[in-house]
């Protein structure tokens, strides 16, 4: 049985590395806050006092952290910590699974590749209660190699893994066109709850109709179900889609591409963040409309 790590026990590692002690494989662990890894072990797996000591134990090492730079850190370490690289095994197998410029995980994996480590390109979507299940989508690609190292991991991890191509920066020109539609789905439904709660509709009425008609969507269903409930606890905070649209708009900058509702839904989002909401619900981003009263919590 192969030794697996995952590093960052955020709200989708968390569930994934349950998936992965399910499953059985052989789980280390590490966080920056060395007792949440610790907590987590109580119930299974091994929690690792450095990045250093969980490459050099594990075969395969996932990665579930914010961003590329801490993805880098991660991999090539800092100043006053060393990274991945300075203890993963030739042949072993890297999967970064955050968010990121296509440009950037293609890098990594030609740097992996001088130290003759394997790499899978493997951002994620779904949120914590599909990660937490094992049934959340993997966007993928990496050579035949690397897949055929992971295949029985992604797969216990994953309610569907799509395998789109041979290297790096597929998976993650994916997942960052998936991002402009959430990012671009939340903007307009809390545009549209905001427009009914200034004409005067009952909030859960509106959200009763919408819900049930051709209006609705994905997005407008689970966040809206945030604003009734003034439950504006990060699962996903607004600050993550200044990031990800930021993301999607370089991308298509580079191709000199015109992106008109993803850049206003990022503006939307830069609003409510300098607004002081960064590290809200990103269904937040419906406080930056004005003349609105929003839904109070159940008392």
């Amino acid at each position: 049985m192969k030794k697996v790590g995952l590093i960052g026990l955020g709200a989708m590692g968390s569930g994934m590395a349950a998936s992965l002690r399910r499953a059985g494989f052989d789980l280390y662990v590490f966080d920056v806050r060395l007792e949440h890894a610790r907590q987590f072990c109580v119930a299974g797996g091994t929690a690792c006092e450095s990045i250093r000591e969980l490459g050099s134990i594990c075969d395969v090492v996932i990665s579930v952290v914010v961003n590329a730079a801490q993805t880098e850190e991660v991999l090539f370490g800092s100043p006053t910590s060393p990274g991945l690289i300075d203890s993963l095994k030739p042949q072993s197998v890297f999967v970064m699974c955050s968010t990121v410029d296509p440009n950037i995980s293609i890098e990594f994996e030609s740097r992996l590749a001088e130290k003759d480590i394997l790499y899978v390109d493997a951002p994620i979507s779904g949120g914590a209660a599909k990660a937490a299940s094992g049934e959340m989508t993997m966007m993928t690609s990496a050579c035949a190699a690397a897949y055929e190292r992971v295949n029985p991991i992604l797969d216990s991890i994953s309610g569907t893994v799509y395998r789109l191509g041979d290297k790096a920066g597929i998976g993650s020109k994916v997942k960052v066109i998936n991002q402009l539609l959430a990012g671009v789905h939340i903007a307009a439904a809390a545009e549209a709850m905001a427009l009914g709660l200034r004409e005067g509709v009952d909030a859960s009425a509106l959200y009763e109709v919408i819900t049930h008609s051709a209006g609705n969507s994905w997005m407008f269903e689970n966040r809206m179900a945030h604003v009734l409930a003034a439950n504006y606890e990060p699962l996903s905070a607004v600050d993550i889609f200044v990031k990800d649209l930021g993301i999607v708009l370089d991308m298509a900058r580079a191709s000199k591409f015109p992106l008109p509702l993803s850049s206003t839904a990022h503006q939307m989002f830069m609003q409510a963040s300098t607004a002081g909401f960064a590290k809200e619900d990103d269904s937040a981003v419906i406080k930056i409309f004005p003349g609105i009263e929003l839904p109070k919590a159940a008392k």
